[in-house]
């Protein structure tokens, strides 16, 4: 048996270190190539590293929370003895290598089956990354739509003894009659489904009905567990199903309000907020005054993510001369925008907000302003003289604020995506950033940022440049305010736009001109079609 060392790699570009976050694995565990072994802390992001052997685990060379320089072994993990296999049911095992699993062992839990049939009915379509159970993603298809029905293989049921033998459904049929059992249970005011007539001893009579009802809706009797189960489920969408559990909220302990008894974002958070409330620490945190102040200062080391942030924000305000303008702007018009794009069925399901027009009015102006898209690199040519490099593609970053520090993911070419692909991209950044999931891969390469204060009620700011790039967009908040217009003054949706630019390659004129297109489009997104 021989062991093998694991030495930290460089999982971004020139980064010398890393703190080990947190283990997840042990001593004699057993794990295969790309299991997840832990979590490291770089300059940049939060990262799960990938075991490159299989084995057992060996030793844990690092202790969680210490620091280590890359190429320093953190964990051996050694071949298994001669002989020994490991089980076929090991997480991450490669299907290949698991022996064929009868019938049975591949049905789906009634759990996970019903909700992935309630999703289907609330969200109106299948995702795109919908997999099968025949070796595709975990899961399987939604029940009713989707793939081949053929492709799902399901466990036999086992009639009471007396019962009529009822005809097997066709394969083929599944699907419609899943899609009507469906569509009973979204609508509350539909009668409860009848029992099927398989799951009971029948007489002579009932059998024969149980034939006619099974020639008529065939699959019924494959789903009736599935069905009946959705009746006592909590109603979510699937967007509010994945931010409970990014916020490890249980949907049973929140009270509903939707329309027809479904948990909406609002209850979510509204749940949270109280949750946060009775976890406030804010009437201890000044501690025991009796106390000598020495013993009442509480020391956070600088790492990570915050060490990287300090150090770019001060290379920053220190290299570029920056120069910050303001504009208020009329977004009344954005925010009737806002509310249609809402309502639209093409939207359900997906957060809209003003920052969706915000980040499309960026992009219109920048390609009305190329210099604002560009990067100053000194000793461009090695002999000292530099050189603005104009970019000809945008990867908008969008600044987040998380536990672990600033961060300022990007969206790679959002020139080419539409409205909808856009607010789609915002969604799953913003989401990734809140959970420490950001790769350094999605920071790099940024050409133009936005930042918005607006969300924590901040009217404008003056922010500072992201390194690399020449120019940054505050969003304040959203806010009605009286607004002359055609003479009268009424109540309009006011917001302050705050910019930032490097003066070395943006002179005020264009800074102005850049500022002002962004405007415009806030005050009449109609001019996007144009």
């Amino acid at each position: 048996m021989t062991v093998k060392k694991f030495n930290l790699p460089d999982v971004g570009e020139g980064l010398t270190e890393a703190e080990i976050v947190s283990w997840k694995v042990k001593p004699g565990d057993t794990v295969a190539i790309n299991d997840v072994i832990c979590e490291i802390e770089t300059a940049k992001s939060l990262v799960e590293l990938p075991s490159p052997y299989a084995g057992t685990v060996a030793e844990l060379l690092v202790a969680e929370g210490i620091t280590v320089e890359v190429g320093t072994a953190i964990i051996g993990i050694s071949d298994n003895a001669p002989g020994d296999t490991a089980p076929a049911s090991a997480p991450g095992a490669p299907l290949a290598e698991q022996p064929a699993a009868p019938t049975a062992a591949a049905t789906p839990a009634a759990a996970p089956a019903a909700e992935q049939v309630f999703e289907a009915s609330m969200y109106g379509k299948l995702p795109d990354d919908a997999g099968t159970s025949d070796g595709g993603p975990a899961g399987g298809p939604l029940v009713g739509s989707g793939p081949k029905a053929d492709a799902v293989k399901r466990r036999p049921r086992k009639r009471p003894e007396g019962a009529a033998s009822v005809p097997a459904a066709a394969p083929s049929a599944v699907p419609a009659a899943v899609e009507t059992a469906v569509e009973r249970v979204a609508e509350p005011s539909a009668p409860a489904l009848p029992p099927v007539a398989a799951q009971q001893p029948a007489t002579a009579s009932q059998t024969s009905a149980s034939q006619t009802s099974a020639n008529q809706a065939p699959g019924l009797t494959g789903i009736g567990a599935t069905v009946s189960g959705l009746v006592n489920r909590v109603l979510a969408k699937p967007p509010v199903r994945k931010i409970a559990r990014e916020l490890g909220i249980d949907l049973a302990d929140v009270v509903p309000t939707g329309a027809r008894g479904e948990v909406t974002r609002e209850d979510l958070v509204s749940y949270q907020s109280q949750r946060d409330a009775e976890v406030d620490q804010a009437d201890t945190f000044w501690g025991a005054s009796k106390k000598p102040q020495d013993q009442r200062v509480e020391r956070i080391p600088v790492k990570g993510v915050r060490k990287a942030t300090a150090k770019a924000m001060v290379e920053s305000a220190f290299t570029a001369p920056h120069v910050s303008i303001f504009v208020d702007v009329d977004a009344s018009r954005t925010m009737e925008f806002v509310k249609r794009l809402k309502a639209s069925r093409d939207f359900e399901g997906i957060k809209v907000s003003p920052l969706l027009i915000l980040s499309k009015a960026v992009i219109w102006a920048a390609a009305r302003n190329p210099s604002v898209n560009a990067t100053w690199v000194e000793n461009a040519d090695g002999n000292g003289n530099a050189e603005i490099h104009v970019k000809h593609y945008m990867n908008l970053g969008i600044a987040a604020a998380t536990p672990r520090g600033l961060m300022v993911p990007n969206i790679k070419d959002a020139q080419d995506l539409s409205l909808k692909e856009l607010a789609l991209a915002l969604n799953e950044l913003a989401s990734t950033a809140r959970a420490g999931k950001t790769q350094p891969s999605q920071m790099q390469g940024g050409s133009l940022t936005i930042t918005n204060i607006g969300a924590l009620g901040i009217d404008t700011g003056t922010p500072i440049i992201n390194p690399g790039e020449v120019a940054i967009v505050a969003f304040g908040t959203i806010k009605q305010k009286p607004w002359v217009l055609d003479g009268e003054v009424i109540p309009r949706w006011i917001t302050t736009l705050g910019g930032s630019f490097d003066h070395r390659v943006v002179d005020g004129d264009l800074s102005a001109r850049f500022m002002a297109d962004v405007a415009s489009i806030l005050e009449e997104p109609a001019l996007l079609l144009d």
